[in-house]
């Protein structure tokens, strides 16, 4: 690995270990340590908070439960990366990063490799926490806005609120309005309580699954 110690400004948030890297090379030696990739530069994410963590397990069982019942997709948690580009000021962005949560369905399994996504997944989720925050509301929701992502879900713990944006025709996120809960769009008859986020103590596996065949009991 190439290690900088000395700090390197780039329009990024996180902690730069290193420049002019390939993709394939950051794939090979930097991925799997939560690092995410920006046209050269590898970006350090660092540790998550335990609420962010119990938040991010929670969501993934969740969802888990909705694509055993119904197989119509799969779950990636980070590190597994998500490779897209998207063009700005007539210039193409390669990006790889690693959102905490990529839902990927229907037709677009296809672009689903071993180790990433191939493109835009169909939902990603964010978790907030202080040292995200910028990147979540800002870099990552201009990039996922470019690159497609059909549907941007931003769960922030510290504020205890939700955003959820689906992408309109115009290639621009449009929030969704919902009181406690939000039907999720491409994922018919699942549900998020809002409200359950927040609590300290998050459903266990059973009690998820429970919850989410009782959602769908009406197939």
């Amino acid at each position: 690995m190439v290690t900088v110690e000395m700090p390197i400004i780039v329009n990024a948030t996180g902690k730069i270990i290193a420049f002019d890297v390939p993709e394939d090379v950051y794939m090979r030696d930097y991925a799997e340590d939560f690092c995410e990739w920006i046209d050269g530069t590898v970006i350090k994410m660092s540790p998550v908070h335990e609420k962010h963590d119990r938040l991010t397990r929670y969501l993934t069982r969740l969802i888990e439960a909705y694509l055993e019942l119904r197989p119509i997709g799969d779950v990636r948690q980070e590190p597994f990366v998500m490779r897209y580009e998207y063009e700005q000021e007539g210039k193409k962005k390669r990006r790889s990063r690693e959102p905490d949560i990529q839902v990927i369905l229907g037709e677009n399994q296809k672009n689903l490799q071993k180790t990433y996504m191939d493109g835009a997944a169909n939902i990603v989720i964010e978790v907030v926490s202080l040292e995200s925050a910028a990147r979540d509301y800002g870099e990552k929701f201009h990039e996922y806005e470019q690159a497609d992502v059909p549907e941007y879900w931003i769960i922030d713990s510290i504020k205890e609120e939700c955003r959820f944006y689906l992408l309109n025709d115009k290639k621009t996120f449009v929030p969704q309005e919902f009181e406690d809960e939000y039907a999720v769009a491409q994922m018919s008859d699942l549900k998020i309580h809002v409200p359950t986020l927040w609590q300290e103590n998050l459903p266990g596996p059973g009690a998820t699954f429970k919850s989410v065949a009782k959602m769908l009991e009406g197939d």
